[in-house]
């Protein structure tokens, strides 16, 4: 039996390695001695040497494309036996981006550009490149995953969702299997035993979630093994789902890296019998008796709920009241409270979450998008489907956990690419040991933006934002406005029908439709109205009616937690020198500004009697000071994951 060329024992192996691969997060003096080191290494590597070599790659690019078919194949064959065999030098690897590049040319009809070349080098060293949003990361990276495939025998490209993953997939297969390479995509829907086919495959498309979990699910059939044969017994002789972890290349590598960082990824199961949904009723009931400011206090930023002297006094007797003996424990009891508390202040319907078909659905932040298949821990998920009034599910117990933060330290090649990697470099280069590389655009960028509109009330904002998509609609552009949440878009939506604006709009409902969605937006007159869904991986061309009438014009309607959030929006415009237009709207009630700076922004709001804030200094330091704020307590959030990480390996190793 083999998997993917790979013996099953062999492929069992890697996958025992990769428990022992993770890469120590070095603080204090052994982190500037890692970073310093880094440094020291990359610098054969660094910008102005990739686009010296991606230069020398254009100049035999003449007599490689005058190749026939048959003898571009048998190059590509020849340095693909060169690779396997680990013969990678520099002249290799020129000749074989070169013969990569026409191959690419000829299968999908794109010519790569010298700075894309230099982005696919950038990727081939292990580096995280930035380029541009709409200059092409998907052909830099499909020129990169044929070698590294070659080199390593099984790469992962991971990316933000499952649409994105078969899209890519579909559309660079040829190029693949003219490099001797199969492809394939993991679906969310997909069976195991489908999976398994996939993964012995060279190349695998997917997102860090489906990904993960399989690998995860791999972790609980082996145990606590500490060698490939103790696990070969324990599996019966079958080899894992997934071969091992060998090359990673990350789409969208800020999204993946960083924002999903946050979470862990835990497997779990319902628990055997679930007769707590009276309780968490009961704690709901419980929670509405307390008067806020008496019996507790939130923290809306750290979503946190603190229980007063007189609000325990009151809990105490209301459980004394009660029958059932989970309320005997007061620390059981109070947490439970605490629960129903926070989901009432602190998780609202359109944004932490929805409903769907009577089920509480966790809404992505930074996606936009559903997340069917999880659910909030420690009793959370329960307070919170209490709180809407829905059948109450049974709380899981948890069978295993990964950060995605380790298991990216995991695989023994890692690189990424993305269009906002800059702002993130530092924690990039502490957490995975990878420096960023800024690739220069192959046009100047021709969008043009406009200076950001602050308003004193979100009233007033959701006006002007009618009025300047109504302006631009007059004139024939198409026009996509972005909002932070689910609630925002329907509320929009509302706003333009009421206008007599006809409209699109893409969110976590409407998902089935989003290829039709984008494949429209870029037409002349369109207005699409889009979660972050549209943010990222989304390509909107242009017609030519559209482009002489000036390009795209993007709207965000509330600043994000995170600045490159932000840009990769804004992105959508101005794409590969074409014309286009951005301008964002805030108001000083939007939610950046009332969780991370309500203060600073009450007093804004004092000190002027305008409408429009638009260039008031202390206007302007609100939102910048509340979206550093957000941006410091998601990298706070994110180091606790490490600790995390770092407790539960010194604790308990053979986990």
């Amino acid at each position: 039996m083999s998997v993917g060329g790979l013996s099953a024992y062999t492929a069992l192996a890697e996958t025992v390695n990769a428990r022992r691969r993770a890469q120590p997060v070095h603080t204090g003096p052994d982190q500037l001695v890692a970073l310093g080191g880094l440094k020291l290494r990359q610098r054969r590597t660094r910008l102005a040497v990739l686009l010296e070599h991606a230069s020398e790659i254009d100049a035999i690019a003449p007599g490689v494309r005058a190749y026939a078919d048959a003898r571009l194949n048998e190059e590509l064959a020849e340095v693909r036996a060169a690779f396997m065999l680990g013969r990678v030098s520099r002249d290799l690897l020129t000749r074989s981006m070169a013969l990569v590049r026409e191959a690419a040319s000829r299968e999908t009809g794109e010519e790569a550009y010298t700075v894309q070349l230099a982005g696919a080098l950038a990727l081939v060293h292990g580096r995280i490149a930035e380029m541009v949003t709409g200059e092409g990361k998907t052909l830099t990276g499909s020129l990169a995953v044929p070698l590294l495939a070659w080199r390593y025998r099984h790469v992962h490209v991971l990316t933000v969702n499952d649409y994105l993953a078969q899209r890519d997939a579909d559309s660079r297969r040829s190029l693949y299997a003219r490099c001797g390479l199969g492809v394939a995509a993991i679906q969310q829907e997909q069976p195991p035993g489908e999976r398994a086919g996939h993964y012995a495959g060279p190349i695998v498309y997917g997102t860090p979630k489906e990904i993960a979990a399989d690998y995860l699910r791999d972790q609980i059939r082996m145990g606590p093994v500490d060698s490939p044969w103790s696990g070969w017994q324990t599996l019966g002789g079958r080899g894992p789902i997934v071969p091992g972890l060998h090359a990673c290349l990350v789409d969208e590598a800020d999204a993946v890296l960083i924002d999903e960082g946050v979470t862990p990824l835990i497997i779990a199961r319902p628990r055997e019998a679930d007769g707590l949904a009276p309780v968490y009723e009961r704690a709901r009931a419980m929670a509405e008796a307390l008067e806020e400011g008496r019996g507790y206090a939130v923290d809306h930023l750290r979503k946190k709920i603190k229980l007063t002297h007189e609000g325990l006094a009151d809990l105490r007797s209301a459980f004394a009241r009660e029958s059932d003996q989970t309320w005997r424990i007061e620390r059981r009891g109070t947490e439970l409270v605490r629960q129903a508390l926070l989901a009432h202040h602190c998780y609202a319907r359109g944004r932490q979450y929805e409903l769907v078909d009577g089920r509480v659905v966790i809404v992505d932040e930074y996606t936009g998008r559903f997340l069917p298949d999880r659910s909030w821990e420690h009793g959370l998920h329960q307070a919170v489907e209490a709180k809407e009034g829905v059948e109450i599910t049974a709380d899981r117990e948890t069978l295993a956990r990964i950060s995605f933060q380790k298991f990216f330290r995991s695989y023994r090649f890692l690189a990424g690419m993305t269009g906002t990697a800059a702002d993130a470099a530092g924690e990039m280069e502490r957490v995975y040991g990878r420096p960023v590389t800024v690739i220069p655009t192959h046009r100047p960028v021709a969008r043009v933006q406009r200076p950001t509109r602050i308003f004193r009330t979100a009233q007033t904002k959701w006006r002007a934002i009618l009025d300047s998509i109504e302006a631009e609609h007059a004139l024939g552009r198409p026009v996509l406005v972005g909002t932070r949440s689910v609630e925002a878009s329907v509320h929009l939506s509302e706003l333009l029908g009421a206008r007599g604006l006809a409209h699109s709009v893409l969110n976590a409902h409407h998902h089935a439709e989003e290829a039709g969605t984008i494949a429209h937006a870029g037409e002349a007159g369109r207005i699409t109205v889009a979660t972050n869904m549209a943010g990222r991986g989304t390509d909107i061309k242009l017609t030519t009616d559209a482009r002489e009438r000036g390009g795209l014009h993007v709207i965000l309607t509330e600043i994000h937690g995170a600045r490159r959030v932000d840009r990769q929006f804004i992105g959508r415009a101005g794409r590969q020198g074409d014309p286009g237009s951005a301008q964002v709207f805030a108001s000083l009630e939007d939610d950046l500004a009332s969780r991370f700076a309500p203060s600073l922004a009450a007093l804004a709001v004092k000190r002027s009697r305008d409408e429009e804030l638009t260039g008031d200094r202390l206007a302007v330091q609100v939102l910048r000071l509340a979206q550093r704020r957000s941006e410091a307590r998601d990298r706070r959030g994110r180091a606790g994951v490490l600790r995390q990480d770092d407790w539960l390996e010194k604790h308990m190793p053979g986990r």
